[in-house]
């Protein structure tokens, strides 16, 4: 039987719902953490996370017409 570990929640360190086999990969995955109600896009392969930067709206150049 393969080990499951939990994934913790990148932002506030927390137990998230979901757990992973060390064969597991996956790519822009939508973490969601119950305990602070925030969504982190991630990365996994080889148990290690990496975290998907996205620029935010607000963040973005005005568009020139």
């Amino acid at each position: 039987m393969i080990a499951k570990i939990w994934v913790y929640c990148p932002i506030c360190k927390n137990k998230t719902r979901i757990q992973i086999r060390g064969d597991t990969e996956l790519r822009n995955f939508p973490l969601f953490c119950p305990k602070c109600k925030r969504e982190t896009l991630i990365n996994l392969k080889d148990m290690k996370i990496s975290i998907i930067d996205e620029p935010d709206a607000l963040d973005a150049e005005p568009m020139k017409p």
